[in-house]
């Protein structure tokens, strides 16, 4: 799914597949609320396509709604985590660069935290092949929010080590006959510091890490956020970014 520069990032996750599991964030129902609106159709009875599934965090908020899900994965770990957490969901292993489906199999497919690992050259028109008269294709990812002092701070501890994906990505679809909408949902969760740091070391950048370099790192900017939160826990506040794309045809 990864170009071939980042390949070994995109399947870094194999190694944290139980880590992030547990410690990833979901998805606010706002954000289905969003997603329903800018599709157009409810998401109950749609067939959806979940690229890059991971663990199956959003394959299995998108069941929660009523949609009929297959979840497609390219790692074996974290298909391995999916199929123990849902174990009904029908679970392909591919790439989204090539989808192993015929054309117009879906309603709509859906890239949570995934897309930037694609070649937009051919998933875009790999996800247009696959989807349905009217159907669509939709991206999203959670952004920790910078405008919130403490998570400023710990970005600027953290951002000579890490590389942050945009959410905003129409400027890829320009080549394509399609129509691009966007919007953002803020939301939040309350954690334990321990959950934070873990969340944090399941990203690519630190998975792909030196173990020691990665520890150091980490038990650091822990540190750091005992001070300002001595009780042990941390409201993490996030801005989802939503990127819904359909044919200007559909």
């Amino acid at each position: 799914m990864a170009p071939v520069a980042d390949r070994p990032r995109a399947l870094s996750f194999d190694s944290v597949a139980p880590q992030y599991a547990a410690t990833r964030p979901g998805y606010p129902p706002a954000l289905f609320n969003a997603l329903a609106e800018l599709v157009g159709r409810p998401l109950a009875g749609a067939d959806v396509l979940d690229c890059g599934a991971g663990t199956g965090i959003a394959t299995r908020l998108l069941r929660a709604r009523g949609a009929r899900v297959v979840a497609l994965e390219p790692g074996a770990g974290m298909a391995g985590e999916l199929r123990r957490a849902a174990p009904d969901v029908p679970l392909v292993r591919g790439e989204g660069d090539r989808l192993p489906f015929t054309g117009g199999s879906f309603d709509l497919v859906t890239y949570a935290q995934a897309w930037h690992w694609t070649e937009p050259a051919r998933s875009v028109p790999e996800a247009l092949r696959v989807l349905r008269p009217h159907g669509a294709l939709a991206l999203w990812w959670n952004q920790a929010d910078v405008r919130v002092p403490w998570v400023a701070a710990e970005d600027a501890r953290l951002a000579p080590f890490s590389r942050d994906f945009p959410t905003t990505v129409a400027e890829q679809f320009g080549p394509f006959p399609v129509r691009v909408s966007t919007r953002e949902v803020t939301w939040s969760r309350r954690v334990t510091l321990d959950e934070h740091v873990h969340n944090l070391a399941t990203h690519s950048h630190f998975a792909v890490m030196d173990p020691a370099e990665r520890a150091e790192l980490l038990t650091a900017n822990r540190a750091a956020l005992a001070r300002l939160f001595p009780v042990g826990e941390v409201e993490e506040p996030y801005r989802c970014g939503l990127t819904v794309v359909r044919r200007i045809d559909g």
